[in-house]
């Protein structure tokens, strides 16, 4: 048996309609991207069963796990990506931010839906008919493939960003705020790859290095 399950999947897939599973990941970082993914997943639940066993949230997953997960979600389903930077997060906000990168990823399916279900989110993600699920990785088969898409993704994108900016820990922690990163800061200061809007720099007093810029140190004591 598949879970989650794909109840509402297989309701709309009996009306002719192409279902787009959403979800995020990072949107709770403090470097880095926020990336959304968006998966079609073909209307066949034995295949699917057979296929996808396992699928998750990807916050239950183990790395490994998310890897294998991702080549087999692809090989059998379309798949979108969005990303939207960490200087768009500042300029825009973290909401329409991830709102941005949900509709990139629609964008960059291969065939446009005609309905969405989308991990919570509190407003409408454009005007195409959908249902926003409050936990629905653990409601909708699509919305898991989803998050283990966009977290795989992000994660190898912070995985270059710790070659690009080294000394932060970004492969470890990717970007979320654990005490090896806020210790990183404190040594090194923010780099162009921080939100710097974010909370820990305001309760950190750090200087903000400006988009593009090399890392700058905290300062005098």
């Amino acid at each position: 048996m598949i879970t989650p399950p794909l109840e509402i999947e297989q309701g709309l897939w009996r009306q002719g309609k192409v279902v787009a599973g959403i979800d995020e990941a990072g949107r709770g970082a403090w470097a880095g991207p926020v990336v959304a993914a968006a998966v079609l997943l073909p209307p066949d639940a034995e295949g699917l069963e057979r296929e996808l066993a396992g699928v998750d949230d990807s916050k239950r997953l183990r790395p490994p796990e998310r890897e294998r997960l991702d080549v087999r979600i692809r090989g059998m389903a379309a798949v979108g990506v969005g990303v939207v930077s960490a200087a768009a997060i500042d300029e825009l906000g973290i909401l329409p931010a991830t709102m941005r990168a949900m509709l990139e990823a629609v964008a960059a399916l291969p065939q446009a839906p005609a309905f969405l279900l989308i991990d919570h989110i509190p407003y409408a993600l454009g005007e195409m008919p959908q249902q926003r699920l409050v936990r629905g990785e653990s409601r909708s088969l699509s919305i898991a493939a989803a998050s283990i898409v966009a977290k795989v993704h992000r994660d190898r994108l912070m995985q270059a960003l710790e070659e690009a900016h080294p000394g932060y820990g970004f492969g470890q922690h990717k970007g979320y705020g654990t005490a090896a990163h806020q210790a990183a800061l404190e040594r090194l200061g923010p780099c162009a790859e921080h939100r710097r809007t974010w909370a820990p720099f305001v309760q950190l007093r750090l200087p903000l290095a400006a988009p593009g810029a090399e890392p700058v140190g905290p300062g005098p004591a």
